[in-house]
């Protein structure tokens, strides 16, 4: 068991881009991971009437999966597309990069959400950074105002990240409609359900508002393992929200990484390095898993095993073709299975 593994990091621990008493957010980028590629991720945690103030990614489109808390989010993307909608716990959202937005935290309870980029050093710029960098002539030409009317406005290029809302939240009657940034996708039925594991898609066939990114909101009982696989052209990053789990990579200079991951770990896999991921404790484990790609491929080793006649994979393990053990054809991997077996044991 690796000691401290080049593919993981806790985002509970890391360092905090904010913490105030209006929330904090914590992020891991390649600067604090050196092996991410095309993906960060940030947790946002804000307090009620605390908002992620208007923002835009210059590099990076955002999937942001809502762990607690109801909230208001707005997104302006382009010439006159608008609009704003809520968003619950086990909700969605994606922004392309580029698009104005923010996230207003409009409950009584305290919101969390796990926020991942689609690169690996995400560029922002706030709205009131771009304000402070214009004259008070030029911002009064833009509104047919007399540049005095911007003189009592403070303004610099920096970013306060989270401010506070003074009085009720302004929510617009329409914000429950259905949006095509919004996804539900706890609430959806679940596209892959066995006795002792499901997932939950956020993905391009059920979300077309995806572009470079998705997930799979995966839960294995105890019983339950991820089978060994590899994806062909994708990257995957997961968050553990819940649960006990030990993790296995192969790297291609042949080394075996395996490692324990606990709730607020994160961890890192490049594009076709097998890896399997397995429960060691005694409740279930809640994986968000996100992806680089819209549509996520998957090669799995149990449908591996059908693919070559017996004696070639005989000739390629080195062995008799008699001791070969008698594999189950399998045409469409499982991608869950259970356990027959002990569990190895916990080094």
């Amino acid at each position: 068991m690796a000691a401290q593994s080049r593919h993981v990091r806790s985002l509970l621990t890391a360092d905090a881009v904010h913490d105030s008493a209006l929330g904090s957010i914590r992020r891991l980028t390649a600067d604090e991971f050196p092996l991410l590629r095309r993906m960060s991720i940030k947790r946002l945690v804000l307090e009620p009437g605390s908002i992620r103030e208007p923002h835009w990614h210059a590099n990076a489109n955002e999937l942001t999966y809502c762990i607690s808390g109801s909230l208001l989010v707005t997104v302006f993307d382009n010439a006159d597309e608008f609009s704003s909608f809520t968003i619950d716990a086990g909700q969605m959202f994606h922004v392309d990069s580029g698009a104005l937005h923010h996230i207003e935290n409009i409950g009584d309870t305290t919101a969390e959400l796990i926020v991942v980029f689609g690169h690996e050093r995400p560029e922002d710029f706030s709205l009131r950074g771009a304000f402070g960098a214009m004259t008070d002539a030029v911002l009064g030409n833009t509104y047919d105002l007399p540049a005095s009317a911007w003189a009592q406005v403070p303004r610099d290029t920096s970013s306060p990240l989270l401010v506070k809302r003074e009085g009720e939240a302004s929510v617009p009657d329409t914000a429950g409609w259905a949006n095509r940034h919004k996804f539900d996708v706890e609430g959806q039925l679940a596209p892959l359900k066995v006795a002792v594991g499901s997932a939950h898609l956020a993905r391009q066939q059920y979300w077309p508002a995806l572009k470079n990114l998705s997930m799979y909101s995966l839960r294995i009982e105890e019983e339950g393992m991820r089978e060994p696989h590899w994806h062909p052209e994708t990257a995957e990053m997961g968050y553990v929200h819940a649960g006990k789990a030990r993790m296995s990579i192969l790297d291609p200079d042949g080394t075996v990484d395996t490692y324990l991951l606990g709730p607020g770990d994160v961890y890192f896999i490049p594009r076709a390095y097998p890896h399997q991921i397995e429960v060691v404790g005694d409740e279930e484990i809640h994986f968000l898993v996100f992806f680089d790609q819209p549509t996520p491929g998957d090669i799995g080793y149990r449908a591996s095993g059908s693919v070559f006649s017996r004696e070639v994979l005989a000739a390629s393990f080195g062995i008799p073709e008699s001791q070969l053990p008698q594999l189950p054809f399998t045409p469409i991997d499982p991608l869950i299975v259970g356990k027959a077996n002990p569990i190895d044991p916990v080094e």
